[in-house]
Protein backbone atom coordinates (compact mmCIF):
# COMPACT_ATOMS: atom_id res chain seq x y z
CA UNK A 1 0.00 0.00 0.00
CA UNK A 2 1.36 3.45 -1.00
CA UNK A 3 1.90 6.30 1.60
CA UNK A 4 -0.69 8.72 0.02
CA UNK A 5 -3.12 5.06 -0.04
CA UNK A 6 -2.58 5.05 3.69
CA UNK A 7 -2.70 8.14 4.57
CA UNK A 8 -6.50 8.40 3.13
CA UNK A 9 -7.32 5.60 4.42
CA UNK A 10 -7.09 7.01 7.92
CA UNK A 11 -9.06 10.38 6.90
CA UNK A 12 -12.69 9.03 7.42
CA UNK A 13 -11.97 7.86 10.84
CA UNK A 14 -10.09 10.98 11.92
CA UNK A 15 -12.84 13.27 10.93
CA UNK A 16 -15.18 10.71 12.70
CA UNK A 17 -13.75 11.90 15.97
CA UNK A 18 -13.59 15.37 15.34
CA UNK A 19 -17.01 17.10 17.62
CA UNK A 20 -18.08 19.46 14.65
CA UNK A 21 -17.90 16.61 11.61
CA UNK A 22 -21.16 15.42 10.65
CA UNK A 23 -20.29 11.62 11.49
CA UNK A 24 -19.82 12.58 15.11
CA UNK A 25 -22.23 10.81 17.28
CA UNK A 26 -22.42 12.79 20.61
CA UNK A 27 -23.01 10.33 23.63
CA UNK A 28 -27.10 9.66 23.94
CA UNK A 29 -28.60 9.95 27.13
CA UNK A 30 -31.88 8.42 28.23
CA UNK A 31 -35.29 8.43 29.28
CA UNK A 32 -36.67 6.56 32.30
CA UNK A 33 -39.61 6.54 34.55
CA UNK A 34 -38.63 7.19 38.47
CA UNK A 35 -39.66 9.11 41.50
CA UNK A 36 -39.62 12.41 42.11
CA UNK A 37 -40.14 14.76 45.02
CA UNK A 38 -38.78 18.19 46.31
CA UNK A 39 -36.61 19.73 48.41
CA UNK A 40 -35.48 23.10 49.88
CA UNK A 41 -32.09 24.39 51.11
CA UNK A 42 -33.47 25.73 54.15
CA UNK A 43 -31.94 25.47 57.68
CA UNK A 44 -32.61 22.15 59.30
CA UNK A 45 -33.40 20.11 56.20
CA UNK A 46 -29.93 19.36 54.74
CA UNK A 47 -28.64 17.36 58.50
CA UNK A 48 -25.84 16.10 57.12
CA UNK A 49 -24.13 19.42 55.45
CA UNK A 50 -23.25 22.41 57.12
CA UNK A 51 -24.50 24.94 54.73
CA UNK A 52 -27.81 23.41 53.13
CA UNK A 53 -27.16 25.88 50.13
CA UNK A 54 -24.38 24.22 49.12
CA UNK A 55 -24.91 20.68 46.36
CA UNK A 56 -23.04 18.15 46.40
CA UNK A 57 -21.50 19.47 43.42
CA UNK A 58 -20.34 22.76 45.03
CA UNK A 59 -22.47 25.28 43.48
CA UNK A 60 -24.31 27.86 45.64
CA UNK A 61 -27.95 26.87 45.17
CA UNK A 62 -30.23 30.36 44.98
CA UNK A 63 -34.48 30.55 44.46
CA UNK A 64 -35.28 30.36 41.11
CA UNK A 65 -32.49 27.87 39.68
CA UNK A 66 -33.67 24.88 37.80
CA UNK A 67 -31.59 22.22 39.63
CA UNK A 68 -32.05 18.61 40.30
CA UNK A 69 -30.44 16.05 43.23
CA UNK A 70 -30.55 12.00 41.91
CA UNK A 71 -30.10 8.75 43.55
CA UNK A 72 -26.74 7.19 43.53
CA UNK A 73 -28.02 4.32 40.73
CA UNK A 74 -29.28 7.10 38.32
CA UNK A 75 -26.00 9.54 38.93
CA UNK A 76 -23.24 5.76 38.18
CA UNK A 77 -26.41 5.88 34.74
CA UNK A 78 -25.13 8.52 33.31
CA UNK A 79 -27.00 11.62 35.44
CA UNK A 80 -23.94 13.13 36.61
CA UNK A 81 -23.38 16.77 37.49
CA UNK A 82 -24.24 19.55 34.69
CA UNK A 83 -26.36 16.88 32.85
CA UNK A 84 -29.47 18.26 31.29
CA UNK A 85 -32.86 16.86 32.54
CA UNK A 86 -36.34 17.39 31.52
CA UNK A 87 -39.20 16.38 33.40
CA UNK A 88 -42.51 15.12 32.02
CA UNK A 89 -45.23 17.43 33.81
CA UNK A 90 -42.83 20.27 34.90
CA UNK A 91 -41.56 23.37 32.82
CA UNK A 92 -38.39 23.83 31.42
CA UNK A 93 -34.54 22.03 31.30
CA UNK A 94 -33.01 21.44 34.55
CA UNK A 95 -29.77 20.65 35.56
CA UNK A 96 -28.43 17.51 38.02
CA UNK A 97 -25.83 19.18 40.73
CA UNK A 98 -26.72 17.75 43.66
CA UNK A 99 -27.11 13.88 44.98
CA UNK A 100 -29.17 12.27 46.95
CA UNK A 101 -29.06 9.99 50.35
CA UNK A 102 -27.78 6.47 49.41
CA UNK A 103 -30.47 5.06 50.28
CA UNK A 104 -32.89 6.73 47.70
CA UNK A 105 -32.92 4.23 44.26
CA UNK A 106 -34.38 5.45 40.99
CA UNK A 107 -35.85 8.87 42.27
CA UNK A 108 -35.11 12.61 41.45
CA UNK A 109 -35.14 15.44 44.01
CA UNK A 110 -36.55 18.86 41.98
CA UNK A 111 -35.31 21.92 43.83
CA UNK A 112 -37.76 24.84 44.75
CA UNK A 113 -35.24 27.00 46.38
CA UNK A 114 -36.90 28.72 50.37
CA UNK A 115 -40.64 28.18 49.44
CA UNK A 116 -41.37 25.49 51.34
CA UNK A 117 -44.70 25.67 50.44
CA UNK A 118 -44.24 24.50 46.22
CA UNK A 119 -42.12 21.38 47.66
CA UNK A 120 -45.14 20.10 49.60
CA UNK A 121 -47.10 21.03 46.88
CA UNK A 122 -45.24 19.18 44.28
CA UNK A 123 -45.69 15.95 46.78
CA UNK A 124 -43.87 12.52 45.11
CA UNK A 125 -45.07 11.11 42.07
CA UNK A 126 -44.09 9.44 39.42
CA UNK A 127 -42.54 10.78 36.67
CA UNK A 128 -40.89 9.99 32.87
CA UNK A 129 -37.95 11.79 32.50
CA UNK A 130 -35.24 12.44 30.05
CA UNK A 131 -32.02 13.58 29.58
CA UNK A 132 -28.57 14.41 28.17
CA UNK A 133 -25.04 14.07 29.45
CA UNK A 134 -23.13 16.79 30.30
CA UNK A 135 -21.23 18.95 27.90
Amino acid sequence: MSARVAILAGVPLALASLPGCALFRPPAGGELEVTATAYNSLPGQAADRRDPARSASGAELRPGMRVLAVSDDLFEDGLRFGARVWIEGVAGEWRVEDRMAPRWRQRIDVYMGDDRTAAERFGERRVRIRWRPPP
